[in-house]
């Protein structure tokens, strides 16, 4: 019976002694518990999107003309630009440039040569003499060439109607 007294004692002593270090680790587990939701409450890191090329396709307006009623305008198709001399606030327009367009196949900014239909630039009295031309493309200017008239070079700048 003695024997009995001492293994219940131990068994209890036991119980009791794993209980309480089940409390400390119960403490520890909500402990870090706690800190692994502060951490889930957080924001996560947005991810940025990937970046596409631009699409440039459609009608582009001259930012810099320093005129009201004449300026110089871009028609960019799936494989085309076209400019114009736009003039009477837009009730006149002469051809200046027609040739490729090569579309950017990469985010940013973007350069390409043009190659000019030269028989239709030559049939235009204010047609480009030139057989290619460069044009720029950035988030701050638009699509941009240079345009030379009476001895004058301007760099044309443009923003998307």
């Amino acid at each position: 019976m003695y024997r009995k007294t001492i293994a219940t004692a131990v068994a209890g002593l036991l119980i009791l002694g794993l209980g309480a270090c089940g409390n400390a680790s119960d403490a520890k587990t909500v402990d870090a518990g706690s800190t692994s939701q502060s951490q889930t409450t957080k924001k996560p890191a947005e991810k940025k999107p990937v970046e596409q090329p631009a699409d440039l396709t459609g009608t582009w307006k001259q930012t810099n003309s320093g005129s009201t009623d004449s300026w110089m305008e871009a028609e960019i198709t799936a494989d085309t630009i076209t400019v114009q001399w736009v003039s009477d606030n837009g009730d006149t327009k002469s051809l200046y440039w027609k040739g490729s367009y090569n579309a950017p196949d990469k985010a940013g900014d973007w350069k390409w040569t043009s190659q000019g239909d030269t028989a239709a630039m030559q049939a235009s009295l204010l047609g480009s003499q030139d057989a290619t031309k460069d044009f720029t493309y950035t988030k701050a200017d638009g699509v941009s060439w240079e345009t030379t008239a009476m001895g004058t070079t301007t760099v044309v700048k443009t923003a998307k109607q």
